[in-house]
């Protein structure tokens, strides 16, 4: 240890000493009280002090802190407060249905729906037929359903992901094939393991110790990741296409992707067409924009010549029963497996458990972000506990789990959004013309839970054979041009974007910054995000894909330590804000390691998003 010598200047024997005195108290949770300014300033006394702090007492005190009333992980604290909000908001979730509500719904059918079945076709291959269409339309409406109704937020979308498609294929690959194990028992308690370590993270405030430090640095990241793989998607499906039909087949399904995309897009800014149409007629336009222009692409091939080209459509089920022909109903018996298995199973429960926990909570946090305007409480615990249950139920009936969704979650936010006049504190002040300014208005999300149960209950109709059949005549060409939609959609409300913007625009021609704020720094951060996206995407496409929720949460140490030495504090005031509550990292003072660990403020356990 580096011996503190003291000073001759008195002021400077004072600033040291109540320095000193304060970084005690941190350390050993006592106030230290000395008459002499010089005495704790000395070297012996420093060591006995921190010495002190290890003593028996010192522990039990600091663990007290993480257990005792408010602490981090005293159990079941943010479980009870999200059951009050809960219970505060479940009412007025069904108090308000419009037009838009209902658009909304049809919307985020058809931006759900349609994808989980590509993922359907794929896992089909890659699980030995275990799982198909059925088994992702199922666990998509069935769990959709629930937390729509039960959900402390019902703004987040749930559904079938890639990465958990990965996964899977690795499990069934290491059970079935190299040990000849049955892939269904092995995965059913796999997602049994990984439902009772979501009620873990959940009881023991995850949320507080993991989300509450993430950034929108990170969140943006993440909006522009998805909108990058669903425009990948859209490539690969037309890939796909080319490799099962002939060129003309194939220079159609270009023109219909493309088309789908276009059209839905130009509906999309109807509102703007004044003064053409009723603006009953516009609004309409708008709020089904993706849904006309797919039921359109999907007519066209039927009319003419084009009826003769051979179109490759979704494969479907024609039954209500599993896929495989090994299974008579949805149902696991998962105890007929050999006791090591039920063990080994840990690992890929945990692996899910942290892509599951990491996915939804990121889904949750960007559905609510400041743009959306949500005012109602979250409860991200609750919701933790809520999706260890219904993978818990995914196992034993043998389909695959859902979790939230990207980017379908902000999506249906964007499709609720709409704007309110503010409330204004005082009468709004006049001109001397004595005529009133101009209202200001607010985005508003309309928070409710029909939106989100329309669509899962469309899903899970879509499990019998009528109308899979109907699904059938859907063009793999269609598909396309939804993803192209829904990454241009997530991408075009992106503040990445926009920034992008300023990258290529003239210095001359950028905007005024604020003091001690340039753009230099600004386009940096903007490039460093844009890189760490393109790192991550490379991520997907190989056999981690899996952990790249893993590799997101790392920014958030990365954006609180490192990037604040590269880029000014005035920089990243401007560009970042925390996720999950109000203000920004760099209006608060550093967190000092030892006080992390301090009992959070009860007002702040409520975590009301923003």
């Amino acid at each position: 240890m580096t011996a503190t010598t003291g000073s001759d200047d008195p002021h400077t024997n004072a600033t040291q000493h109540r320095t000193t005195r304060e970084a005690v108290t941190r350390r050993t949770g006592r106030d230290i009280v000395s008459t002499d300014s010089t005495r704790l300033d000395t070297p012996g006394l420093v060591c006995a002090l921190e010495d002190d702090h290890d003593d028996p007492a010192s522990r039990r005190a600091k663990w007290k802190g993480y257990f005792g009333p408010g602490g981090n992980l005293r159990p079941f604290r943010l479980l009870k407060v999200d059951l009050l909000n809960l219970r505060g908001r479940w009412v007025s979730d069904w108090s308000i249905f419009n037009q838009q509500i209902l658009a909304s719904s049809i919307y985020i059918f058809f931006t759900n729906l349609l994808p989980g079945i590509t993922f359907a076709s794929d896992l089909y291959q890659l699980t030995g037929e275990s799982w198909g269409t059925i088994e992702i339309v199922f666990s998509t409406g069935l769990c959709g359903i629930i937390f729509a109704v039960f959900s402390a937020q019902p703004l987040t979308i749930l559904g079938v992901t890639g990465p958990f498609s990965v996964l899977a294929e690795n499990v069934y690959e290491l059970s079935q094939n190299q040990f000849q194990v049955s892939f269904l028992s092995v995965m059913a308690w796999s997602l049994i393991h990984a439902g009772w370590m979501h009620y873990l993270l959940a009881i023991f405030n995850a949320h507080d110790w993991t989300m509450k430090y993430v950034t929108h640095f990170s969140g943006d990241i993440f909006s522009l990741l998805n909108s990058v793989i669903y425009f990948h998607k859209a490539a690969m499906e037309l890939k796909r296409t080319h490799e099962r039909t002939d060129m003309a087949a194939f220079l159609y399904a270009i023109i219909g992707a493309v088309g789908t995309c276009l059209v839905a897009i130009l509906l999309s800014t109807a509102n703007r067409w004044t003064p053409f149409f009723h603006r009953y007629v516009r609004l309409g336009l708008t709020e089904y924009a993706a849904a006309i222009s797919i039921i359109l692409w999907i007519g066209i091939p039927y009319i003419g010549e084009l009826r003769d080209l051979n179109h490759v459509r979704l494969e479907v089920s024609t039954t209500f029963r599993p896929s495989s022909s090994k299974r008579e109903t949805f149902f696991v018996e998962f105890w007929k497996v050999p006791v090591e298995w039920v063990f080994l199973s840990i690992i890929p429960g945990a692996i899910v458990t942290v892509l599951f926990y990491f996915d939804h909570e990121i889904s949750s946090i960007i559905c609510t972000i400041d743009r959306y305007g949500t005012r109602k409480p979250g409860g991200f615990a609750w919701d933790v506990i809520l999706l260890g249950t219904t993978t818990i139920m995914c196992g034993i009936l043998g389909i695959p789990p859902a979790n939230g969704l990207l980017p379908q979650a902000p999506l249906h936010s964007e499709s609720l959004l709409h704007y309110v006049e503010k409330e204004e504190e005082s009468p709004r002040p006049t001109t001397s013309d004595s005529q009133v300014q101009e209202p200001q208005f607010v985005a508003r999300t309309y928070e409710q839970r029909y939106s989100p149960l329309i669509q899962a209950v469309l899903i899970l109709v879509f499990v019998s054979p009528p109308f899979q059949k109907l699904l059938g005549f859907t063009q793999t060409s269609v598909l396309a041009g939804l993803f192209m939609f829904m990454g241009y959609q997530s991408l075009s409300v992106n503040p990445i974007l926009n920034r992008i913007a300023n990258l290529l625009t003239p210095p001359a021609d950028l905007p005024q910054l604020p003091d001690k704020v340039t753009w230099v720094g600004i386009h940096g951060y903007t490039v460093t995000q844009v890189v760490v996206t393109g790192i991550v995407f490379g991520v997907t496409l190989t056999v981690a894909a899996p952990a790249f929720p893993l590799i997101i949460i790392a920014l958030v140490p990365l954006r609180l330590t490192l990037m604040r030495k590269i880029w000014s504090r005035d920089t990243l005031r401007l560009v970042d804000g925390w996720a999950c509550r109000q203000g920004k990292p760099e209006d608060e003072p550093p967190v000092v390691p030892e006080e992390t660990s301090l009992p959070l403020d009860e007002e702040k356990a409520k975590h009301v998003t923003s």
